[in-house]
C-alpha cells in the first residue's frame, strides 16, 4: 500500500469550529478505545523501566484536546510513574482552556536544549513528509533529555478497511474524511526507523506495534559524551 498524501479537513484553517471540536471529540473516543492511550502509556513505561525514573516532565507535540496524555498521566500514577504534561498546539482553537499549554510550530520548538525530560505526541507524526518527520525528529530530541517518543498509525489496507467499518462510530464527517486520509498518509515501521534513524542526536530507535494498527517510537537522546566521540 503505497504511502498518498491528502490534506486533513482538521488540518485546514477554515475548518468550521463546530466541526473542529466534534471531530476532536471523535479522536478523543478513538484514543480511548483503540489503543491510543495505552500505546503512550506503554512507551512512558518503557522509558521508567529502562532508566529507573518515576517522574518526567513531558511536552505533547500536536495535543488537540490533550486527551491521550490526561489519560496516560491517570493510569500510569496508578504504576507510581507521575507526569506533568505541557500541551503544545499550532492552533489555539484546538486547545482546551486551563491548560497548562502553548500555542507554536512543532517545527520551531520555542523551548531551550533539553528543556523537557519527553517530548512525545498521538496520530501528529503522520501529518509530516519524510523531510519534516526527520526534522521534528532533531527539534523533539533538542528539546528533550531523554527520549521523543512518538504514537501513531501503521498504514495497511486492513487497517483502511477497519476504518470504513468504523464510520458509525464517528459523529463528524470531517473524522471520517480524515480517518481515511490519515492511514494512506500513515509510515509503516521500518520507513519510520529509517527517517528518524538519519537523526544523529538519536542513539537508538525503538519501534514497536500496539493494539489496532498503532506504532510505538522511542528515540532515545544520545548521550553528551557518546556525542563529543561521534563528532
Amino acid at each position: 500500500m503505497l504511502r498518498t498524501v491528502t490534506e486533513e479537513i482538521l488540518d485546514s484553517d477554515e475548518c468550521p469550529a463546530f466541526e473542529r471540536d466534534r471531530s476532536l471529540r471523535d479522536l478523543c473516543r478513538i484514543n480511548r478505545w483503540f489503543g491510543g492511550v495505552a500505546t503512550t502509556r506503554s512507551l512512558i513505561e518503557r522509558v521508567g523501566a529502562t532508566t529507573g525514573g518515576k517522574r518526567f516532565t513531558v511536552l505533547e507535540v500536536g495535543s488537540g484536546f490533550g486527551e491521550v496524555p490526561k489519560l496516560a498521566s491517570e493510569q500510569l500514577a496508578r504504576r507510581g510513574i507521575e507526569i506533568e504534561v505541557t500541551m503544545l498546539d499550532r492552533l489555539h482553537s484546538h486547545l482546551l482552556p486551563g491548560k497548562r499549554s502553548v500555542v507554536a510550530d512543532a517545527l520551531a520548538l520555542p523551548f531551550r536544549d533539553n528543556s523537557f525530560d519527553l517530548i512525545t505526541c498521538s496520530l501528529f507524526a503522520h501529518h509530516l513528509e519524510p523531510s519534516e518527520l526527520e526534522h521534528f525528529g532533531r527539534e523533539g530530541l533538542r528539546v528533550a533529555r531523554r527520549a521523543l517518543l512518538i504514537n501513531d498509525l501503521v498504514r495497511h489496507p486492513v487497517h483502511l478497511a477497519l476504518v470504513y467499518a468504523g464510520f458509525p462510530l464517528m459523529k463528524s464527517h470531517v473524522s471520517r474524511f480524515d480517518g481515511v486520509a490519515s492511514v494512506r498518509r500513515a509510515y509503516e515501521p521500518d520507513e519510520m526507523r529509517e527517517i528518524l534513524g538519519r537523526t544523529a542526536s538519536a542513539e537508538k530507535i525503538e519501534v514497536s506495534r500496539h493494539f489496532l494498527f498503532r506504532m510505538g517510537v522511542i528515540a532515545w537522546k544520545q548521550s553528551d559524551s557518546n556525542r563529543a566521540c561521534a563528532a
